[in-house]
This record gives structure tokens, C-alpha cells and sequence, in this order.
């Protein structure tokens, strides 16, 4: 496993935008774990997660995109944060943009802020995570339907692999829809495999009852 997949959970750790215990996700579902990308609430922080989605960009596309489009409003901050960090690390300078929730009627108008996507831009569409692929689904036209631009990726921070609308995950029934390049920083499996008896500061990341429920979870709403 990759050195930046690591690190990264440990910073989500560390972050408490990854928990274990008891929850319900937007869907209805009870799951054992619950990923709050609004605790990445400071400088420092949107800095190392910038950096982290920069590697997985790097690691998977190279230098094949041109555009990062943040879906508002969690996807703004992510954009930002991916676009700066590519620059500094990587020396590869990528334009941002995102969308308004309402098309603005004065100024410059339309639905889409800060770069003007026009035929040959190459777009990637960065998340938090993806479960049904609603936001994902919304966002693949809009882009097209921008002067011809085109969506070559998805990247999201975890992939739950849980199924999608059918037997397959959200990511895979992404990547067949549109033919693009879906890919998360780490998965699941990675997340178990990794943090089940580690501790971090002193305290066990996740235990053994925890992952014990995860896997549960996993037969009733993993993906084939």
C-alpha cells in the first residue's frame, strides 16, 4: 500500500472526519462508520487534504486533465485546495471552477464560476464521496454542455464500496456510464486492513468488534 494511503488515514483519524460507532447515512442505512469531510475545517488541514487528493490525481490520470470542477458546495473547497497543491508540489498549474446552486441573472451570469470551460478542456470532477452518484449525475452535462469541454475523471476521497443502483459500486457504475476514469484516495478494504488494531495517539483506530460490524455491513450493502 502506497505511503500517501497511509498517511491519509491517519489524518482522517486524527481529523475525526472518519469515525466508528453507530450511525445513519442520508440513504436510511445504519453503518458502523461515517466520513464528515467538514472537520477538514482548518488551514492546515484543507492544506494535507489538498495534497492528498493531488497524489491520487497524480498516482492515476498524470498530467491528462486540465480543469478540476468542485460540485457545490463540499466539492468547492476540494477543488481549491487540489488545484493549489498540485502547483506547489508538482509544478502542474490546473485551472478550478464550480457551480452555483442558482444561475446568477447580472454580472457575468450563468452557473459555473472561475474558469471559462471551452472545447479541449479536460475535466476532472472532485468529491467528498459518492453513494448514489446524484451530484456526479448532475455535473457530467453541465460540463459538457459547456462549449464541448469534456469529463475524463471522478476522484472522491473514500469509496465506501457499496452498491450503486445495482449490484456494482457507485464508482464502477460511474466509470461505465460516462467512460471516464473513477477513482477514490482509498477504499474501504484499504481502511480496515490498515487501521483495524492500529493505534493512533495512543488509542486503537478501530477494534476488532468494530470491524466485526463492518464487515456485516459489507454483506448486506457491499457491492459485487
Amino acid at each position: 500500500m502506497e505511503q500517501y494511503k497511509k498517511d491519509f488515514m491517519e489524518f482522517m483519524v486524527r481529523s475525526k472526519a472518519l469515525t466508528f460507532g453507530d450511525f445513519v447515512t442520508k440513504s436510511g442505512r445504519r453503518t458502523p462508520f461515517f466520513i464528515n469531510t467538514g472537520n477538514y475545517n482548518t488551514g492546515s488541514r484543507l492544506a494535507l487534504l489538498g495534497r492528498y487528493y493531488a497524489e491520487a490525481l497524480r498516482q492515476n490520470l498524470r498530467d491528462d486533465f486540465n480543469v478540476l470542477f468542485g460540485p457545490a458546495y463540499k466539492g468547492i473547497p476540494l477543488a481549491a485546495a487540489a488545484s493549489m497543491a498540485l502547483s506547489v508540489h508538482y509544478s502542474q498549474d490546473v485551472s478550478f471552477c464550480f457551480n452555483r446552486k442558482e444561475a446568477k441573472d447580472h454580472g457575468e451570469g450563468g452557473v459555473i464560476v472561475g474558469h471559462k470551460l471551452s472545447a479541449g478542456d479536460r475535466v476532472v470532477i472532485i468529491e467528498d464521496v459518492v453513494t448514489a452518484g446524484t451530484s456526479v449525475r448532475e455535473s457530467v452535462p453541465l460540463v459538457k454542455s459547456c462549449a464541448g469541454a469534456s469529463v475524463v475523471g471522478l476522484v472522491v476521497s473514500v469509496d465506501r464500496m457499496e452498491r450503486g443502483l445495482g449490484d456494482k459500486s457507485a464508482l464502477a457504475e460511474l466509470r461505465e456510464e460516462f467512460g471516464i476514469a473513477a477513482f477514490s484516495i482509498v477504499n474501504l478494504d484499504e481502511i480496515v486492513e490498515y487501521l483495524r488494531d492500529r493505534e493512533i495517539d495512543g488509542v486503537v483506530a478501530l477494534d476488532d468488534a468494530t470491524a466485526g460490524r463492518i464487515s456485516e455491513y459489507r454483506r448486506e450493502y457491499g457491492c459485487a
